[in-house]
Parts: C-alpha cells; structure tokens; sequence
C-alpha cells in the first residue's frame, strides 16, 4: 500500500522520542521540630471545643482527634512507620501516656485508628469520587 501525502506527514508528526523516566528520589521522614509550641496550642484549642473522639484501644478508652482533624505531615509520620511520634500528635495529650504503658501492636493501632474513623464516618486516605452514571454514553 502506497502512502500519500496526507498520511506520511501525520507519521512524521506522530512519532515522539520515548519519555525519560526516573523515579523520585526516596525521601527520608522526620519528625519536624517546631511541632511542641503550636502542637500544643492546638491541643489546648481542639480540647476546649471537644474536638476529641474516644476509641478503645487494647480495651481502654483513650481520646484521638477525628482524621479529618490530621495534618499531611501527621499521616507522613505514620506511612512512614514513626507511630509514636504520629500518636503524640493525635492523641490526647492527658491519654498520651496510657499510650505508651498499652504498648500496643501495630494490629492494635490500626484497629484504634480505624474505629475512630468510623466515629468519624471516613476513612483515612479513601477517598470515593463521585458514582458513575447508570447511562451509557453513545459512542460515535
């Protein structure tokens, strides 16, 4: 088959050089240090308008701000496997050291974590778009 013009020129502009791909560099989490004096401020304010949710953790009941409360370098400091720097950010600051004398496994965080999202009616990084239409679309 012969190509004409029409279809050699849209060759020529159709071919691409391959994209480069490279990878991020990993990133390495720390906890930031300016947290004490604003996270503390923040604490203060969240308990005087009771912004806390209860959940039970290895059968006590310790109070955790909603997830929808976190900050994105909170939920960094949990993805990247710091907890306990995470739960001194979430937990209350009077049931911090019930905290840390349950010593709980990571099976029991995640168990305390998700029923205080369900409390909350969400769920930590799920978020759902909105329902596909129940009509076809005509295809041309």
């Amino acid at each position: 088959m012969a190509a004409n013009a029409r279809t050699a020129a849209r060759k020529k502009t159709t071919a691409r050089p391959p994209r480069k791909t490279t990878a991020p560099a990993p990133r390495d989490v720390e906890p930031e240090q300016d947290f004490d004096e604003d996270d503390a401020a923040e604490a203060q304010e969240d308990e005087a308008e009771g912004r806390y949710l209860t959940a039970q953790l290895v059968g006590q009941e310790v109070r955790i701000l909603p997830p929808a409360v976190w900050r994105q370098s909170w939920n960094r400091l949990l993805h990247a496997g710091l907890i306990d720097a995470f739960a001194e950010l979430v937990i209350h600051p009077e049931d911090f050291e019930l905290y840390e004398e349950l010593d709980p496994t990571n099976e029991e965080f995640g168990e305390f974590i998700g029923e205080a999202s369900e409390q909350a009616a969400e769920s930590p990084g799920k978020s759902h778009g909105p329902n596909r239409s129940t009509r076809r679309t005509r295809r041309r």
